[in-house]
């Protein structure tokens, strides 16, 4: 089937998703960082179970095609990326729907999957954390500056944004997802993870640069029942570099 791609207006913004699949359990992909439904999940629209599924992604504000408004990064940015995504579900009459999260995607997921448990069915988040470590905010001011990040990473993101709010977004992002650590443990959403009564799957690449596997396993400590998966090859963007393992273990968990 194709992948639809279309706009709609929720919260006073005009939201860009992608949506593919007739399957009877609704999937919502979060995208991570700058990402965009087209740029973070290419395989995972292409090939996920089309019969099973009906798998939506979207554009945050400010991100992708969800353009205007431009994104900003106030104290509740994930808080307000939550209800945003699942407004945007039911806008689109998906009542009940699973998550999958990665990176910031994971972190809005998180949060969603606490403040609305009636409307989640199923979470999957990786490259995700639950608090911002001095370490952190170490690694995330090494790609402050995206004119050193790799051409292969950067060449997407400069078509779609142009170099200038690439550049500039970036660095809000850093200094937005830094300020958590001035927070009591440096918490982003510790204290929701126990509130998560929903099925649960976290996996984690070993050789994640970004994300340190600690945040996986606070992650899966805290939230009861949940399960994790250790990748030992797997980097942060594990969903893409060996996306047939991902999505055959994404689909056996939301069976």
């Amino acid at each position: 089937t194709s992948v639809t791609s279309a706009k709609i207006q929720v919260n006073g913004v005009h939201l860009h998703y992608q949506q593919t699949g007739e399957g009877s359990h609704a999937v919502l992909l979060l995208p991570g960082m700058l990402g965009s439904g087209q740029t973070d999940f290419g395989p995972q629209l292409k090939s996920m179970n089309k019969q099973l599924f009906t798998v939506v992604a979207w554009d945050p504000r400010g991100y992708g095609q969800s353009i205007p408004p431009s994104r900003d990064f106030p104290p509740d940015f994930f808080e307000r990326d939550a209800k945003d995504a699942v407004d945007l579900m039911q806008a689109l009459k998906l009542k009940k729907f699973s998550l999958l999260g990665w990176s910031d995607g994971g972190i809005t997921a998180l949060i969603a999957a606490a403040k609305y448990p009636a409307l989640i069915h199923k979470l999957v988040v990786w490259g995700a954390n639950a608090s911002v470590t001095q370490e952190d905010v170490r690694i995330y001011n090494g790609i402050r500056d995206v004119s050193k990040w790799s051409e292969k990473v950067k060449k997407p993101l400069e078509e779609m944004y142009g170099q200038e709010y690439f550049a500039k977004t970036c660095e809000a992002w850093v200094d937005g997802i830094s300020r958590f650590a001035e927070n009591p443990d440096g918490s982003i959403c510790q204290e929701l993870l126990p509130d998560i009564k929903c099925p649960t799957f976290i996996i984690h690449g070993e050789k994640d640069p970004l994300v340190p596997q600690a945040h996986a396993e606070y992650i899966h400590k805290h939230i009861k029942g949940s399960r994790l998966l250790l990748l030992p090859e797997g980097k942060h963007n594990l969903h893409l570099r060996f996306a047939a393992d991902f999505n055959r273990e994404v689909e056996d968990f939301l069976r």
